[in-house]
């Protein structure tokens, strides 16, 4: 690593370039890095039991060393040292970085949501690349602060939405804004989240932390809980407003990118709670939701509502009578209590697109008569040469950009990605209000104008040693 600070100074200098929301459009080319630029990329990594582990192997494959590991498990180090066994092994993030400071050019972040902004903002600000898994932030005033300070610091950022790195969904965004079905004032997206308990209060008393867990550092800026064995930790925290971000937080990020990348979804003028039976005691997510966003118009695009649905919840007959008939199936078992469906329906004045898959990748234009000879528009996104999964072209496409190898950049970078998140933990706020509250939104100043109770729930108070200001 001898001349790892040259090095990172020329790639935060090139990334400078296209850390904002342009990147996405292949707007903002990255210059190519010299060639003594280019060798020794290493990665330390904060979270890798799970998704995180997966994270960390797969920046490993595109050549980077993983230096540092980090889990509040032991065992889930000791598992992953099996792989990695030079990385040095830490249970707190804080004292990884502080510790590895210069050796470390990359850090991953795949831990719950409510500590991806303590993490990845301290390592930005360190002048470290930062890939961090989705939802991006816990809060909509994280969503923002990552935004600006990876544009300011000029790294290299993407979230882990891996549809956007698929060629399927770029081309749906082609089609899209080709104006194929039109002008879209209708956008309808249902998840078969949740998959973990809501709806239910905080249990009482506590168990014995576990030997080898790092419960402080789990629970990180968020209010102290007594360890309850089964309740937060490992996978239950979604559902727990103190630590994750329900519903919509874990799916949107993937269901609603691809509208929303191409109908520039960002800055709603306002949601509304059409179905909210309430924060269950202020502790978790309602178990089922549907919510009403309003856009206004945007770049010449016509206004838009987009409807959000979870926890079952479906839109209406009349909305889905176009779906091709296998699907209809799937949804007539679904009333009937079967396995729940994920879907987004973007309805125009000239037809309809439909994507029944979680990550956009796969679309069709109804009713498919009408589009029978229908050919896709010339590209103007750019696609992704590497081949492989959609969590391997996604770190290919990261790792590449740092390099200097790939022009355009992340697609998901943080300029869009911390858009994209505003826009969904807008929702989230409108689960504070009752029922058929139409709470305006100020996106300038991240404030409602009109149901000022909501505005506390922009940010959050964080425990010492664990915030987020720099």
């Amino acid at each position: 690593m001898k001349n790892s600070s040259s090095r990172r100074q020329f790639l935060g200098r090139t990334a400078a370039a296209g850390a904002g929301f342009g990147v996405w459009a292949g707007t903002g080319p990255l210059l190519r890095a010299e060639d003594s630029a280019l060798q020794g990329l290493s990665a330390a990594c904060i979270g890798i039991g799970g998704k995180g582990g997966g994270d960390c192997s797969h920046i490993a494959e595109q050549g980077v060393k993983i230096v540092g590991l980090c889990d509040i498990e032991q065992a889930r180090i000791d598992k992953k040292a099996r792989e990695f066994p030079d990385a040095a092994q830490y249970t707190d993030f804080r004292e990884m970085l502080e510790a590895l400071g210069d050796k470390v050019d990359i850090v991953t972040v795949s831990t719950p949501d409510h500590t991806h902004a303590v993490a990845a903002l301290k390592a930005m600000r360190m002048k470290k690349h930062v890939y961090c898994q989705k939802p991006l932030t816990w809060s909509i005033h994280e969503a923002r602060l990552m935004r600006e300070t990876a544009e300011q610091m000029g790294v290299v950022t993407q979230m882990g939405n891996q549809g956007t790195s698929e060629d399927g969904l770029r081309e749906a965004v082609e089609v899209i804004r080709s104006g194929a079905i039109g002008d879209v004032t209708e956008v309808h997206i249902w998840s078969n989240r949740p998959v973990w308990p809501q709806g239910k209060g905080r249990p009482e008393g506590e168990d014995p932390i576990p030997e080898g867990l790092n419960w402080d550092a789990w629970i990180g800026p968020a209010p102290m809980r007594p360890y309850k064995q089964g309740v937060y930790h490992s996978f239950n925290w979604r559902g727990w407003v103190d630590f994750g971000t329900g519903a919509l937080g874990d799916m949107a990020c993937h269901t609603t990118n691809m509208p929303i990348m191409a109908l520039k979804l960002f800055d709603a003028d306002a949601v509304t709670p059409i179905k909210n039976p309430g924060l269950f005691a202020g502790e978790t997510f309602p178990e089922s939701t549907h919510l009403l966003f309003e856009f206004g118009a945007r770049e010449g695009m016509p206004p838009c509502q987009f409807h959000w649905y979870d926890g079952g919840e479906l839109p209406s007959d009349e909305v889905l009578s176009q779906l091709p008939e296998s699907f209809k199936k799937r949804l007539a078992d679904q009333r009937q209590g079967g396995r729940k469906t994920s879907g987004a329906l973007l309805i125009g004045t000239k037809g309809q697109m439909f994507s029944p898959d979680d990550y956009g990748a796969r679309y069709f234009l109804l009713p498919e008569s009408d589009f029978a000879e229908y050919k896709p528009p010339a590209q103007t996104l750019p696609r992704i040469p590497f081949k492989g999964g959609g969590d391997q072209r996604q770190k290919w496409e990261f790792v590449s950009a740092i390099k200097g190898d790939y022009p355009p950049g992340p697609m998901s970078n943080f300029g869009y990605a911390g858009r994209l998140t505003e826009t969904i933990l807008v929702g989230n706020l409108g689960l504070r209000a009752p029922e058929g509250t139409r709470i305006e939104w100020d996106a300038k100043n991240l404030k409602s104008p009109n149901v000022p109770e909501v505005n506390q729930f922009v940010s959050r108070h964080y425990r010492e040693g664990w915030g987020i200001e720099g």
